[in-house]
């Protein structure tokens, strides 16, 4: 009664389960999607406001970090779709080198946005300077806060992908960690036009 065999034997059975990971991590991720939301309609409405500035400040930004960092994150979400791939079929060792690459994805994305953050400060633009700047810092800031928490939850997958069986809540667990860090890719893609390229 492995869990390899199990998971790969229940693909008749699939439609009993709707959605991966566990429903409590969907609920969490939901609300937290609908407080971003919150934050992308205040954007949106202060925008309407002050159009010039918004503007003005948007052309200072450094778009060429954004779209690097949102390249970096789709990479890493592609590694976290093969890496749970690899798990159902018990290849543990594929896995891990996965969740590597998303980690070091992550990491990657950590290290350019504080060369943004610096740039941004250097230049003198900081959250009091204008409205924009504040919802640039605040929004890439939470944003940010999120990535950190999902490179933790990408540890506890690396070591959870050591054990030579997963029982099916581990499963779900994995799942439900992909399925965070997917969330956190995906808040970075509405972000990244939100911020540096609507006009």
């Amino acid at each position: 009664m492995t869990s390899a065999p199990s998971v790969a034997s229940s693909s008749p059975r699939l439609p009993h389960k709707k959605i991966p990971g566990e429903p409590c991590v969907w609920i969490f991720i939901l609300g937290d999607m609908m407080v971003f939301a919150v934050f992308f309609a205040a954007f949106l409405v202060e925008r309407s406001k002050q159009v010039d500035q918004f503007d003005a400040s948007q052309a200072t930004l450094n778009s060429s970090f954004a779209a690097f960092n949102t390249l970096v994150l789709l990479v890493s979400s592609f590694c976290m779709v093969l890496a749970m791939n690899t798990i159902r079929m018990g290849q543990r060792d594929s896995s891990q080198r996965l969740i590597l690459g998303a980690f070091a994805c992550g990491a990657l994305f950590i290290v350019v946005r504080v060369f943004e953050y610096h740039e941004r400060i250097a230049a003198g633009e900081v959250p009091s300077t204008n409205s924009f700047y504040m919802f640039y810092f605040v929004l890439t800031g939470l944003h940010l806060f999120h990535l950190v928490i999902g490179l933790a939850v990408l540890t506890v997958l690396f070591f959870l992908t050591r054990k030579a069986i997963l029982s099916t809540n581990q499963v779900g667990f994995f799942e439900g960690g992909a399925c965070f860090w997917h969330m956190v890719d995906l808040l970075w893609l509405v972000l990244f036009p939100l911020i540096f390229l609507v006009r």
